[in-house]
């Protein structure tokens, strides 16, 4: 969560009462309500800010951590942090098995800590950082099929009837709830990120680059900026599939993708257009600024030795066309046109060179 959300009332009305005063329909309506919400939208952010106000309709805190586990350093970050300015906690990451967050983590049962300076487990390293001062916690590790993958604080509840056994049914069904919206985000965003991921170099495909290139132009129009288009076509990569089958072809096409995006800068993208033919789109760069930046990687690629890992000597160059926007076309089409006839001029002077528009 952005520190944007510092100070934003998200909770609920002192009114409203909490987990321990509510009667059982209240409870279920409330759970009722978190079951639409998984719903609601497939954003993980959105959709953890909706069930954190849900939820504050059973316990009344104005802390809420929710962690998720990285499963490869096996540490929690925090995602979404309520009551405290996110930005003060840097770049801290909590260790599985570290204070009570890394416990529960550890162990996958949930915590109920009504005073923490008496429990050995606490880690007062956040309250540190921060300036903070954590009382009690409510801790609820949140699983899917069996493994973790993050967890829930409630710092400072109200309710102290909140740490009784007899909450943690209730609570439990709360913490699942948040793990089932978690997976179903993740699964959309996988889904989503497939659908304009090329599946060979890991580059946005061309699906990607019209809505990307469509939004970019128009955006570009309106502040009177330029864009530089770059159009480019592996030399006889024919050749490299002939020798050495597909297989190593694919993963030529990948390290020839590393090569270029190594050259670029965070603003600049680029697509794998297809076959062996890339597109490269410069925001705010004039023809002049896109040739330095086009020169340095042909010159990469043409020195650049590929597979060397699998004991080959491959080497290859490329033709390179660029034009821009809004010199040379005024639209998507005729500027990737351009940009693409450019491209083939190369071609015809004699390959592994680069035609300006």
């Amino acid at each position: 969560m952005s520190k944007g959300l510092k100070g934003t009332n998200i909770l609920a009305s002192a009114e409203v009462p909490c987990l321990g005063d509510c009667t059982f329909v209240q409870q279920l309506m409330t759970c009722v309500e978190i079951g639409k919400a998984l719903t609601s939208t497939l954003n993980i952010k959105q959709i953890l800010i909706i069930i954190l106000k849900r939820l504050n309709k059973l316990i009344r805190a104005k802390n809420w951590t929710l962690f998720l586990l990285d499963p490869q350093t096996r540490k929690l970050h925090f995602e979404v942090v309520v009551g405290l300015d996110k930005t003060s906690l840097g770049d801290m990451q909590i260790r599985v098995g570290e204070g009570i967050a890394g416990t529960v983590a550890l162990t996958g049962e949930p915590m109920l800590v009504p005073d923490v300076r008496k429990d050995p487990r606490f880690s007062g390293r956040v309250d540190h950082v921060t300036g903070f001062i954590t009382r009690s916690v409510i801790c609820l590790p949140l699983k899917l099929r069996g493994s973790i993958i993050g967890v829930l604080e409630v710092i400072n509840p109200k309710d102290a009837s909140l740490f009784r056994p007899d909450s943690m049914p209730v609570l439990s069904i709360l913490a699942d709830y948040v793990a089932i919206a978690i997976n179903n985000a993740r699964n959309y965003e996988k889904i989503e990120s497939l659908s304009i991921t090329d599946d060979v170099t890991g580059l946005y495909n061309t699906r990607f680059l019209h809505q990307y290139l469509d939004q970019l132009l128009k955006a570009s129009s309106a502040k009177a900026r330029e864009v530089s288009l770059v159009f480019l076509d592996l030399d006889d990569f024919k050749q490299v599939v002939d020798t050495h089958g597909h297989l190593a072809g694919s993963k030529v096409l990948k390290e020839v993708a590393q090569v270029m995006a190594a050259r670029l800068d965070e603003e600049d993208r680029i697509f794998r257009y297809g076959g062996d033919e890339y597109v490269i789109i410069l925001p705010g760069q004039d023809k002049k600024t896109a040739l330095n930046k086009v020169t340095a990687i042909r010159k990469s690629l043409a020195e650049s030795i590929f597979l060397k890992d699998e004991g080959l000597h491959i080497k290859v160059t490329a033709s390179f066309g660029i034009a821009n926007y809004p010199h040379d076309a005024t639209n998507q089409r005729d500027l990737l046109h351009i940009a693409d006839s450019s491209m083939y001029r190369s071609k015809a002077l004699g390959k592994d060179s680069i035609t300006l528009a």
